[in-house]
C-alpha cells in the first residue's frame, strides 16, 4: 500500500467527536469573542457598516458552533471543517484582536490600516471595479501564460531532442533567459503597439525561460533504451518525441509549468502599473495613488485569492494528467 493510499483511509475514516467538537467550537466561540469587541467596545471614531459585520460574523459564529455540535453527522462537511478548527479558531481571534488594534484603540493608525468596517465598504460597493479588474488581470495573465509555455515547451523538446538545436540554443537560453522580465519594459513598450500586447510579452517572456529550461532537462533524461525498444517496434521519429519523449518528460514540464505561473504573477503586477489602463496591479496603483489604503489592502486579497486558485488548478490537471504520481508534489 502506498503512502497516498494510506492518506486517503486516513481521510475517509471519521474523526472522533471530541476532535470535531474541540476546534470548531471553540473557533465559534473565537468569532462570538470578534463579535463581542466589534458591538460593545466603542469605536475611536465612527465606522459604517459595524452593525452589518457583527451580523456576518455573528453568523460565522453560528455555524461554526452547529458545526462544533453536529459534525459527526454530517460526512464529509464536518470532518472538513473539524481539520481545518484551528486555523478556523486562529481568523476568529485575529478578526477580534484586528478590530481592537484598528477601531477600538488605533494602535495600528488609518487610514494605513484600515478597519474590519472599512475592508467590508470596499467589498460592498467598490466590487464592480475589483471584479472587473481580476477579470482582466487573468485574461492578460491567461494570453501569456498561454503563448510563453508554447514557446519553452517547444524550444524546450527542440533542444532535448536534437543536438544541433541544442548547440545553438543553449548560449542563448543561457544568457538571455536569466533576465528579468522587467528589464525589458522600455524595449517592450516601444516594440509592441499597445501596452496590452507589451504586457503579454513581459509575462510570457517569465514564462518561457522555467518551462524551456525544465522541458529539456525532461527530455535530455529520458532512458535511450525507450527509444531503442520503440525503434525496434518500427517507430517513426514523430512518435518518438510524441509518444515516447514528451510523455516521459511530463513531470518535468509540469515543474516548469508551476515556476513559470508564480514568476509571471510578479511581472503581471509591474507591467499593469506601468502600462495597461485596468488590472489588479492598476487598481493597486490607483488606490495608492488616492491614499486609500482599505481598496489596496482589498486588491491585495482578491490578488492572493487569485494567484492561488490558479495554482491550484494547475495542480489539480497535474494530477490529472500524471496520475501515477498523485500527491507527489503538493500544494
Amino acid at each position: 500500500m502506498t503512502s497516498i493510499d494510506i492518506e486517503a483511509e486516513i481521510r475517509a475514516e471519521p474523526l472522533p467527536r471530541p476532535a470535531v467538537q474541540g476546534a470548531t467550537l471553540l473557533a465559534g466561540l473565537a468569532w462570538l469573542a470578534a463579535v463581542a469587541v466589534l458591538a460593545l467596545w466603542q469605536d475611536l471614531t465612527f465606522q459604517p457598516l459595524g452593525r452589518e459585520l457583527a451580523m456576518l460574523w455573528g453568523g460565522i459564529a453560528v455555524a461554526l458552533l452547529g458545526l462544533g455540535l453536529f459534525g459527526n453527522r454530517l460526512g464529509r462537511v464536518g470532518r472538513w471543517t473539524g481539520l481545518r478548527g484551528p486555523w478556523l479558531l486562529a481568523l476568529g481571534l485575529g478578526a477580534a484582536l484586528w478590530t481592537a488594534v484598528t477601531a477600538k484603540t488605533g494602535i495600528l493608525p488609518q487610514p494605513f490600516f484600515p478597519t474590519p468596517q472599512a475592508m467590508l465598504e470596499v467589498f460592498l460597493y467598490d466590487w464592480p471595479k475589483i471584479l472587473y479588474s481580476a477579470s482582466f488581470s487573468v485574461w492578460l495573465l491567461a494570453r501569456g501564460f498561454f503563448f510563453g509555455a508554447l514557446a519553452g515547451f517547444l524550444i524546450g523538446v527542440s533542444m532535448g531532442w536534437s543536438r544541433t538545436v541544442s548547440y545553438w540554443a543553449t548560449p542563448l537560453l543561457r544568457y538571455v533567459g536569466p533576465l528579468p522580465a522587467t528589464a525589458w519594459l522600455p524595449l517592450a513598450f516601444f516594440i509592441f503597439p499597445t501596452s496590452g500586447s507589451a504586457s503579454v510579452f513581459l509575462v510570457a517572456f517569465s514564462t518561457a525561460f522555467p518551462v524551456a529550461v525544465l522541458t529539456w532537462s525532461g527530455i535530455a533524461s529520458v532512458n535511450r533504451d525507450y527509444y531503442e525498444i520503440a525503434r525496434t517496434l518500427g517507430a517513426s521519429p514523430l512518435f518518438l518525441i510524441l509518444r515516447v519523449a514528451v510523455p516521459a518528460a511530463l513531470p518535468h514540464v509540469f515543474v516548469g509549468l508551476f515556476m513559470g505561473l508564480s514568476t509571471s504573477f510578479a511581472v503581471l503586477v509591474v507591467a499593469e502599473m506601468l502600462g495597461v489602463e485596468a488590472g489588479l496591479g492598476w487598481y493597486l496603483q490607483w488606490a495608492q495613488g488616492w491614499a486609500a489604503y482599505a481598496n489596496m489592502y482589498a486588491a491585495l486579497f482578491v490578488m492572493a485569492a487569485m494567484c492561488s486558485g490558479l495554482i491550484t488548478l494547475l495542480f489539480r490537471i497535474r494530477d490529472r494528467v500524471l496520475v501515477w504520481q498523485k500527491g507527489v508534489v503538493r500544494w
